[in-house]
């Protein structure tokens, strides 16, 4: 068991994820007319942000309504659609009824209708949009933008809560870029070092979050979200563990969390245009990041309703959280969505007993596999980033959803 511990407290060291996704990015153009192009079969949690500035569909028979929620480059925006009255060969005139507002009404609509937005001659990017007969589709285009952008935004942060000076990373995605109209999700990620850029990362294994989202953006299976990538510190053991384990110490998780939700998720939701609510509010990490965003859905549900788990350091402190997350039961308040994996080789197997019951306590307390609960093992993967970088996409597809409608 000594050496087991010893072997984690090295990899402990260390965070990286990245990620290249298995399909191709889509084109953001629409099939030929009469074709069904794939788009999103599980809509996640609600996150279209609410319209502002906006009256209600006018009175009168039944209709169904497209607005467009778009301030962005300049252009005439028109629709285009499956099924009669829009053609994907003739575009169709919106109702421009406040700045950054178009409007299309039809009493015509009769069946499940795919359309796209157009800027001039250019089709908004991904999947079509979907709406129902005699429905209302709130809809927030990007037409240009494939990449989002990556600063750190805020370089010297200096926590209260855990009296700390650090760096915070900040990814924007391309609707976010483009369209000043929309609002986003965010997702708080540990070792923010290691999120971005191969100069910063821990032996330069980059997480490549920004590439991940940039290309579920583009083929509509990732929700596109803000990322906001908290460094770690010199202290980064203690910091991201919830007690004080008898060979390494530690303890001071609630600390982080506070600053985490009371002084950087505040400031961040004051800076850009997030979507606050804790049902799109997510936390994730790996190993002491994978413990951390578990104890943060035992405790701080109320901010963070999306929880990652990739390779938690479950056994921590003789398996500590296993209690927490089975305390649960009668708490009021727990998390959305939660995704937990690990691999189940190498010298440690990554733990793979330890957290496959970590996966079996979140069952015991609600949770069901697919439906708020994905558990993944991935055969052959030990405890490293190479096998993080795996499985990124999918573990972002889960907690995130994909784009909707």
């Amino acid at each position: 068991m000594a050496s087991r511990s010893l072997l984690f407290c090295v990899f402990l060291g260390s965070l990286a994820l990245a990620c290249s996704s298995e399909e191709e990015p889509g084109t953001g153009n629409p099939p030929p007319s009469g074709t069904t192009p794939p788009g999103a079969t599980s809509p996640p949690v609600s996150t279209n942000p609410p319209p502002t500035g906006t009256t209600p569909p006018p009175s009168g028979p039944p209709a169904t309504t497209v607005r467009v929620h778009y301030q962005g480059k300049p252009g005439t925006m028109t629709l285009r659609g499956s099924t009669g009255p829009l053609s994907w060969d003739k575009s169709a005139a919106f109702t421009s009824t406040a700045p950054g507002l178009y409007t299309w009404t039809s009493t015509e609509v009769k069946v499940d209708t795919e359309l796209k937005p157009m800027l001039g001659d250019t089709w908004s990017r991904g999947p079509n949009y979907k709406v129902k007969p005699n429905a209302t589709l709130d809809v927030y285009p990007h037409f240009f933008e494939t990449h989002g952008t990556v600063t750190k935004k805020y370089p010297s942060f200096t926590s209260t809560k855990l009296p700390s000076t650090r760096g915070i990373w900040v990814y924007l995605p391309p609707t976010y870029v483009e369209n000043s109209e929309a609002r986003f999700p965010a997702l708080y990620m540990h070792d923010g070092q290691n999120l971005f850029s191969p100069d910063t990362a821990f032996g330069g294994n980059e997480w490549k979050v920004d590439e991940t989202l940039d290309a579920g953006a583009e083929d509509g299976t990732i929700r596109e979200t803000i990322v906001v990538g908290v460094e770690n510190t010199a202290a980064r053991i203690d910091e991201l563990t919830p007690t004080s384990d008898p060979s390494y110490g530690g303890g001071k998780a609630d600390q982080y969390l506070a600053m985490v939700a009371t002084e950087i998720k505040p400031l961040v939701d004051k800076d850009l245009r997030t979507m606050p609510a804790r049902e799109v509010t997510g936390i994730m990490g790996s190993s002491l990041g994978g413990l951390v965003s578990a104890y943060a859905g035992v405790t701080r549900a109320d901010v963070f309703g999306l929880v990652g788990e990739m390779s938690p350091s479950t056994w921590w402190d003789d398996k500590v959280i296993l209690g927490d997350v089975s305390s649960m039961k009668t708490k009021p308040v727990k998390p959305v969505r939660v995704y937990v994996d690990s691999g189940d080789s190498g010298t440690s197997n990554d733990d793979v007993v330890n957290t496959t019951e970590l996966a079996a306590r979140y069952r015991t307390v609600g949770y069901t596999d697919k439906k708020d609960l994905m558990h993944v093992v991935q055969a052959g993967a030990i405890h490293n980033e190479i096998w993080w970088a795996k499985r990124l996409p999918a573990a972002l597809a889960f907690l995130l959803g994909p784009r909707d409608p």
